[in-house]
């Protein structure tokens, strides 16, 4: 991947809108396609394994609208909206993209909308989002229509439940659940004190009671470190380790 570049994904249901905006992509010297999609769901699958920095992402789709897509990824990947309903301008204003193209739109409606998302990662280059996260505290996250605040040095771990995530905590019998996949909390949290052991958890480096082979234990849970995720934590462990 050029760094120079701003990766990106279209997202449409509609083959004509779909090859239309891949072609403006790919005639747009800054920005690098990913990969096109036809559903808000496989591009939520798609963003748990890769990173992207940028959707152009239509609106009205089933299953899954691109208003609701855009409140479940990475806060790092940063949405153009493109849809055929202007009444849709407001609410995706609501969740801060930046920008909306109105359909049919050509390609220096598209370009002056590229171009924005160009400055403003120019804007955002070189801040060192890891020195951030790793000062954080606490986070906020919606659960039951309420926004609570989990202090991370009584976090246990993360279980990830498809669109949803529990959240164990130190003398809790039930875990908080919350909207949210644990790609986009992956990149929230401070990268010396948590870490992705297995598709389903992320794990306090603090809270490890046991380390027993292949599986961590905290209190009276298991968690299986996967081949995928092993690699990193057997080098954390060395890391920490008496010889």
């Amino acid at each position: 991947m050029n760094s120079n570049k701003i990766s990106c994904i279209v997202v449409d249901d509609e083959p004509m809108a779909l090859q239309l905006i891949e072609g403006y992509v790919q005639k747009t010297p800054f920005l690098e396609l990913k990969t096109k999609c036809d559903s808000a769901i496989e591009t939520l699958r798609y963003l748990e394994n890769e990173k992207v920095d940028l959707l152009f992402l239509d609106i009205q789709m089933p299953d899954l609208t691109g208003i609701g897509l855009s409140k479940l990824i990475p806060k790092s990947t940063r949405v153009i909206f493109t849809t055929a309903f202007s009444e849709y301008a407001l609410e995706g204003y609501k969740v801060e993209a930046l920008d909306y193209l109105l359909k049919p739109f050509d390609y220096e409606e598209f370009l002056i909308a590229a171009t924005k998302a160009k400055d403003w990662f120019a804007l955002v280059k070189g801040s060192d989002k890891e020195t951030t996260s790793a000062d954080k505290k606490f986070l906020f996250v919606k659960s039951e229509y309420k926004q609570l605040k989990i202090n991370l040095n009584e976090v246990l771990y993360f279980e990830g439940l498809k669109d949803y995530i529990k959240i164990w905590l130190k003398g809790q019998p039930k875990a908080i659940l919350t909207l949210m996949n644990l790609k986009s909390l992956e990149e929230e949290l401070p990268k010396d004190k948590f870490m992705r052991v297995h598709r389903s958890f992320i794990v306090s480096l603090q809270a490890i009671d046991v380390i027993e082979r292949s599986q961590i234990i905290i209190g009276n849970q298991r968690i299986t470190v996967s081949e995928n995720y092993k690699p990193d934590f057997l080098d954390y462990i060395a890391k920490n380790s008496l010889d």
